[in-house]
């Protein structure tokens, strides 16, 4: 099977349109139209609303007293926690 992707584009282009294809244009424009009334008659737009909603639980998680973190409960994979005496930079320091 061989097709001439150009052959088959000028027959594409010199076929006749599909009828429907005429008010394809109007159809688009008239929802486009649409949505922009109905996005106008929104009183607050969503991402005005989300920017306060973050902004109020930032200012109540601060209200909220947090309770202080012990040592001992911190877990031995953390980042911070005790050196493990298998971790490259020890066995590298001779220790």
């Amino acid at each position: 099977m061989n097709h001439d992707i150009d052959e088959a584009l000028r027959q594409f282009a010199t076929s006749p349109t599909h009828p429907a294809m005429a008010r394809f244009d109007d159809a688009v424009f008239t929802r486009i139209a649409a949505e922009r009334r109905n996005r106008r008659a929104m009183p607050v737009p969503l991402g005005i609303s989300a920017a306060i909603g973050a902004i109020l639980l930032g200012v109540a998680s601060t209200a909220v007293p947090m309770a202080t973190a012990s040592a001992s409960t911190a877990s031995a994979l953390a980042p911070f926690g005790p050196i493990d005496a298998l971790a490259p930079s020890t066995l590298l320091a001779g220790e």
